[in-house]
């Protein structure tokens, strides 16, 4: 791989890793409810969790959803109710007289495991496989490459979104704003499923 493509490539992954999407709307409802340290666990579940699934499209996955297109529609089917209810969990996480976030972050697996629902992290790893993956080298090697440079990008890029709703959480001191904004954050969850529902 050329030292220009490899550029190229890192720009998609860390532009991609920090444009909205699901793993980034959670992550900042997880900063503002949990603190940063304790969503430290999601962080790495989806870096690591995202790579992983780079790796295994590159390998494998491609041939098998151009061969049974029909899997297609029932990964749409699954993260359509997942997230759907990953949102309610958001949006009830405060009970409407609490002062204190009910509930859990989500743990290093769940992250990882959430990757192969979530629409944007499909698409980010099979357009950086199609269009930046090595021809001139043995498919491992191309996938391990885009992985790798997944794994660098994506972590400072998610670091961002913990951050801001941990900042965010000095002006949802009470009860009643946390809920508004987790009911907000479930909403742009929902709404990030638009896209993929419409194709």
């Amino acid at each position: 791989m050329d030292t220009l493509t490899l550029l190229l490539l890192f720009q998609f992954a860390f532009v991609s890793s920090i444009t909205p999407g699901p793993n980034n709307l959670m992550l900042m409802a997880s900063g503002a409810n949990y603190g940063f340290r304790r969503s430290l666990p999601h962080m790495c579940g989806i870096s690591l969790g995202h790579s992983f699934m780079v790796v295994m499209i590159g390998l494998a996955l491609l041939r098998v959803f151009d061969a049974f297109p029909v899997l297609n529609t029932l990964l749409t089917v699954v993260a359509v109710i997942y997230m759907t209810w990953l949102s309610w969990k958001i949006a009830t996480a405060v009970p409407p007289e609490a002062r204190q976030v009910t509930g859990k972050p989500f743990t290093f697996w769940q992250a990882a495991a959430f990757q192969w629902v979530n629409p944007k992290a499909w698409v980010m790893a099979i357009t950086a496989i199609t269009a930046f993956a090595p021809q001139d080298r043995a498919v491992w090697v191309g996938s391990l490459i885009v992985a790798g440079v997944f794994l660098l990008s994506n972590f400072p890029a998610i670091t961002v979104w913990t951050a801001l709703g941990v900042q965010l959480r000095r002006y949802l001191g009470t009860a009643r704003r946390l809920r508004v904004f987790n009911i907000t954050m479930a909403v742009l969850l929902m709404a990030s499923l638009v896209p993929m529902v419409w194709h």
